[in-house]
């Protein structure tokens, strides 16, 4: 299947390892261009030069602290200046702390929306002048299934997250007609290597099972990047102000 990126050029933010490091992946494979982003300039040069070899198209790669908003706009302006465009922009970042809501003081709050949801609206205000200019777009923030599934285990990544749905609906008014696209992913456990380093492979193991997860496993990176390639391609056209679930039929709700 022809997803028609070949030439578009992606934005990918926390590309350095992990889901956003996957789609990065995918999108290069497809043949889109790809701006990367991350803290860790070491593990992003690394990856970086993994990007090269996925796919034919440029990649670029920029250290950079998501919640420094004038660095977020200089390196989105670069990118559009460098590459001549921005058509697909991914936003993703890490997830807060766990624990108990009440338990947790302001500061724990303001930090949680600080990251899992001003990072995400810094980068897709950013980008969308240059998005529009292109005529033609696709948005996606990567959350978590705990938007969809509260967990008392991660209740400040739903307070967090559930910001972004809303952002992410109101901004699908108003980009209005045309073709550009705003969508949420919301992965549940997933084979990343912070997971594998956080409860080892025995704890990977049973993690399914304790989950309840229907399918009996956890997702491999590459599964969420599937999904995030689809909603960023030309294929997609339609589907947008949407919440997509990969969380191996884990969420109950309807």
């Amino acid at each position: 299947m022809d997803l028609g990126l070949t030439g578009r050029v992606a934005l990918v933010c926390g590309a350095s390892s992990g889901l956003g490091l996957a789609v990065a992946r995918e999108l290069a494979a497809e043949g889109a261009h790809i701006a990367v982003c991350a803290r860790d300039l070491e593990r992003l040069t690394a990856a970086a030069r993994g990007l090269e070899e996925a796919g034919p198209g440029r990649v670029l790669a920029t250290a950079l602290d998501l919640r420094d908003e004038p660095a977020v706009r200089s390196w989105v302006d670069a990118v559009a200046r460098e590459m001549g465009s921005i058509h697909i922009v991914v936003t993703n970042a890490g997830g807060p702390p766990g624990g108990p809501l009440a338990s947790l003081g302001l500061p724990a709050y303001r930090d949680a929306l600080e990251l899992s949801l001003l990072t995400h609206v810094s980068v897709v205000t950013a980008a969308l002048p240059h998005v529009r200019r292109a005529a033609w777009g696709r948005i996606l923030m990567v959350a978590s299934e705990t938007v969809r599934q509260p967990s008392p285990r991660y209740g400040l990544s739903s307070v967090a997250r559930l910001g972004l749905l809303g952002f992410a609906k109101a901004l699908v008014q108003e980009v209005g007609a045309g073709d550009i696209t705003v969508n949420v992913l919301a992965p549940g456990y997933t084979r990343t290597e912070n997971l594998v380093r956080q409860l080892g492979e025995d704890g990977l193991a049973t993690l399914a099972a304790d989950t309840g997860i229907p399918l009996g496993r956890i997702a491999r990176p590459e599964e969420f990047a599937a999904a995030a390639a689809f909603l960023a391609s030309a294929r997609a056209s339609f589907i947008t102000g949407t919440v997509q679930l990969v969380d191996g039929g884990k969420t109950a709700g309807v």
